[in-house]
């Protein structure tokens, strides 16, 4: 046997086992349903309407009596 060929006898199942080893470690991606239902909760407070108001009023009240502040 020459260097070579011992050299190949060596290797060979070393890449062997390396390539057996990385396509055992392969990624996967699972879809699966959640057990539990989706919850979304959805409690939105919405005052921007009342302030314009508030402010619309106090802007008004402030322009009749200038000598409050």
């Amino acid at each position: 046997m020459n260097k070579r060929t011992a050299l190949r006898a060596t290797l060979l199942p070393v890449f062997t086992v390396a390539a057996l080893a990385a396509a055992g470690c392969s990624p996967t991606v699972k879809v699966e349903a959640p057990d539990k239902p989706i919850v979304i909760n959805m409690n939105i407070k919405i005052d921007h309407e009342i302030r314009v108001k508030v402010d619309r009023e106090l802007d008004s009240l402030l322009d009749t009596k200038k000598g409050l502040f």
